[in-house]
């Protein structure tokens, strides 16, 4: 009887090995997170205003997601918020790609769109999107409009 209960003993620790890696392996698929590097490179925007944006949150082509928002800093010199995408090696942006912070649905996420441009030129490793625009403030523009500041 001791041969059967070590058999069963070791499928049951076989089983539960099995399924805790199941259970790793989705947390890290649903998760978005990557182990090593990942297949991506970054690129830097600088925009004026990212209220909302988060670190994580999606990098769009035309409504494709190709990468996501790495890090949001502040820089000192003239105080603009740099943001850096992470852009899967697949994707190659021309130098004069215009990033936006758009917003999904009325009350959505933030997240960052791409129009890609028309330059034979692309950006590498580490380059910058000089045209961007900024997240729009649905907040103060309701503001305005309720208490009359709106300009006409």
């Amino acid at each position: 009887m001791s041969g059967n209960r070590v058999k069963l003993e070791l499928a049951v620790g076989v089983f539960v090995f099995i399924c805790l890696l199941s259970v790793g392996y989705l947390t890290i698929k649903l998760g978005k997170m990557e182990l090593v590097g990942g297949d991506n490179y970054p690129l830097e925007a600088k925009f004026t205003s990212v209220t909302g944006l988060r670190a994580g949150s999606s990098v769009e082509v035309a409504g494709v997601p190709i990468g996501r928002v790495g890090s949001i800093s502040l820089d000192p010199q003239d105080m603009a918020a740099v943001v850096t995408l992470r852009i899967a090696n697949s994707v190659r942006l021309s130098d004069d790609s215009i990033a936006s912070i758009k917003t999904s649905g009325l009350i959505g996420d933030k997240f960052v769109e791409i129009s890609p441009g028309g330059s034979g030129d692309f950006l590498a490793a580490g380059g910058r999107i000089v045209d961007t625009q900024s997240a729009v403030d649905i907040e103060g523009l309701i503001s305005k409009y309720a208490f009359g500041n709106v300009e006409k």
